[in-house]
């Protein structure tokens, strides 16, 4: 048990890692396809890629299960990735990334709503997710001026809530033991559905001869295969081991990984204010990851001490 769950954190982590460098990729993207664009390929991709690697069939399911499935394809790969690119046209990048990392928070409160018995708050959660949010936002912002925008801001903790109810959907699919693998494919096809109806609302073009120059091409396979199939996969194993709270603090070194990435592959500056963002979210990280150590023996209601 202890084996898993270790695996569980290092899932965890690779995923962040990986997730944190989709920028570069998307930039370079962005060059010949809009974002919608960018997101619809990717998972097409990304629903391949498992098909292939996996091609069993999931089995039977009841409606109550293909509910939690629908809505975790709805929040963790439609709205959510939605939501972030139409905000980005409202508001600055940096409120954006600020918001979305209250990702955390928002999984703990929607956790402890729908899943009593599961994770309990403690002080230093908040204490941490605060001490982490002054990190991000130092890196987010760097001197620049804050600038709000109500709607822009406003579809970004949409998206927030978006990947926090997708946490949920997720703590409730893995109590049926299906494979990961499985589970994300179907995830992926659900989230596809809802991502047709959008595309006419945004710009989309049937010109398949940018797939042909490699950096697209590369591009394209990294955020579908890598950041998409493999990653999923990943982070939907880390929450089935670890749960959705703690899965979830991992985002804190988002901003960190990005730094680290845009100063090593775009050689962009490290700033003294970035440096000390960096130390605030590892502070932040740690602070809420830290158990409490629990006074007393917890007795099941239905059985006596000798018996655990």
């Amino acid at each position: 048990m202890k084996q898993s769950r270790r695996t569980g954190h290092l899932a965890a982590l690779f995923t962040i890692v990986i997730w944190s460098t989709t920028y570069i990729a998307t930039k370079v993207l962005l060059r010949s396809f809009s974002p919608v664009e960018i997101l619809f390929i990717r998972f097409v991709i990304g629903y391949a890629a498992l098909l292939v690697a996996c091609p069993q069939r999931l089995g039977k399911t009841t409606g109550k299960q293909e509910l939690l499935f629908a809505g975790a394809g709805l929040c963790g790969v439609s709205a959510y990735y939605l939501l972030e690119n139409v905000a980005l046209t409202y508001t600055m990048a940096s409120n954006v990334g600020v918001v979305l990392s209250a990702a955390p928070f928002f999984t703990a409160i929607v956790i402890h709503l729908f899943v009593r018995e599961d994770e309990r708050f403690h002080w230093n959660f908040l204490f941490g997710f605060l001490i982490a949010l002054a990190g991000i936002s130092l890196i987010s912002f760097n001197g620049t001026q804050l600038q709000l925008n109500p709607l822009g801001d406003f579809l970004a903790v949409l998206a927030a809530l978006g990947w926090a109810f997708y946490s949920l959907f997720l703590r409730r699919i893995g109590e049926y033991g299906f494979p990961t693998i499985l589970v994300t494919r179907r995830i992926f096809r659900y989230g596809l559905l809802f991502l047709l109806p959008a595309l006419p609302f945004f710009e989309v073009r049937l010109d398949v001869s940018r797939f042909a120059a490699p950096e697209n091409f590369l591009n394209l396979i990294f955020l579908g295969f890598g950041a998409s199939a493999i990653c999923f996969v990943t982070w939907n194993y880390a929450v089935k081991v670890i749960g959705p709270v703690k899965s979830n603090l991992y985002i804190y070194l988002s901003p960190v990984i990005t730094v680290l990435a845009s100063s090593i592959l775009l050689q962009e500056p490290v700033t003294p204010l970035a440096v000390l963002g960096t130390v605030l979210c590892l502070s932040g990280l740690v602070i809420s990851e830290y158990q409490p150590r629990r006074t007393g023996a917890i007795v099941s209601r239905n059985r006596k001490p000798e018996e655990l």
